[in-house]
């Protein structure tokens, strides 16, 4: 599939930001679908935007080759029918659109999120979901999504899907992962859990774009499931620790017990779905799930299907963030 036309769903997004500059360099043609005007307007020319979110999709008619499907809801609190909306119906609205364009492709980016629990899980396969995790709504919707993805496979509505399950991104641009933890760490200094010890997982969001870019020429295209982080699992103390110290930060950790924390976090997700608005928690059991144990994933398959390998490095990802934080201070 090379030079081809390819139309990228969260354009305007953190991951959709660095997908379509990544398929440009790289002689296709993109179409960058998102909310965002002045996001779009960033990487793409006016005749080959697509502003709008998913819905508008509904009565496109854009031949394209492939879609690579980033936009979703992504946060580890919120109603059940808000994650619905975004990620499952979502996900069914660009399976129509593939569908009656005569899309070849879809890419879809879903999540290692499904993979979450309250233990510690070491070199996780692609095979090692629970269909049934209720964690969040997030989760829930990230599993439908790819069960709808597959049916959809299965009855001929789309000829090829690829899934790929990037694991913590980190970069410049970043809205989530970086930013919530400093804040917390600006607050009451960053949870820690058995001494820091436990592993884990993040990827620089340029390495994430690649591989992106490779699942449009490369897996599995009858459903083929892929893992993408860095391959560099470090210890959670290790890893805030070194992003505090390019920052200039003294590390202040808050050492806490894991059972007691995860059950506290239980009762205020309680509370809060039960007080008028459903404020986020300052701790949720899905949170905890991905600091407080250690979470590493398998990326064989995709080295050795998609052809995939890390450009960025951890310490160069982290040292972008650092200089672009500093700056931006």
């Amino acid at each position: 599939m090379s030079g081809a036309r390819v139309l990228v769903t969260g354009a305007s997004g953190f991951l959709g930001g660095y997908v379509v500059p990544e398929l440009q360099r790289h002689g296709h043609e993109v179409y960058a679908a998102g909310r965002d005007a002045d996001a779009l307007a960033r990487v793409a020319d006016p005749e080959h935007r697509v502003r709008g979110d998913l819905e508008a999709l509904g009565s496109r008619e854009l031949r394209v080759d492939a879609v690579i499907h980033c936009a979703a809801l992504s946060t580890p609190w919120g109603p059940w029918k808000d994650f619905r909306t975004a990620n499952v119906d979502g996900t069914a609205r660009v399976v129509d659109f593939a569908r009656r364009n005569g899309v070849r492709r879809i890419v879809h980016v879903s999540s290692p999120s499904v993979y979450a629990a309250a233990r510690d899980r070491i070199g996780i396969r692609e095979s090692g979901v629970d269909p049934r995790n209720r964690l969040n709504g997030y989760i829930r919707s990230k599993i439908a999504a790819e069960q709808l993805l597959r049916r959809a496979l299965d009855a001929g509505d789309i000829e090829e899907l690829v899934i790929v399950r990037p694991r913590g991104l980190i970069g410049v641009g970043d809205p989530s992962l970086v930013p919530r933890l400093l804040a917390v760490h600006e607050r009451i200094g960053v949870p820690l859990f058995g001494g820091g010890d436990n592993l884990i997982d993040v990827t620089a969001v340029e390495n994430v774009a690649s591989a992106l870019r490779l699942a449009l020429t490369h897996g599995d295209p009858a459903g083929g499931v892929y893992n993408i982080t860095n391959g560099e699992p470090r210890p959670f103390r290790e890893l805030l620790s070194t992003l505090l110290g390019l920052l200039g930060e003294t590390p202040r950790f808050r050492p806490l017990n894991r059972r007691i924390a995860w059950a506290s976090a239980g009762v205020l997700e309680g509370v809060c779905t039960a007080v008028p608005g459903r404020p986020e928690p300052p701790l949720t059991r899905y949170t905890l799930s991905t600091i407080a144990y250690s979470q590493t994933l398998d990326i064989s398959r995709a080295v050795a299907e998609l052809g995939y390998r890390p450009e960025v490095s951890l310490d160069d990802a982290l040292a972008r963030v650092a200089a672009h934080l500093r700056v931006r201070a």
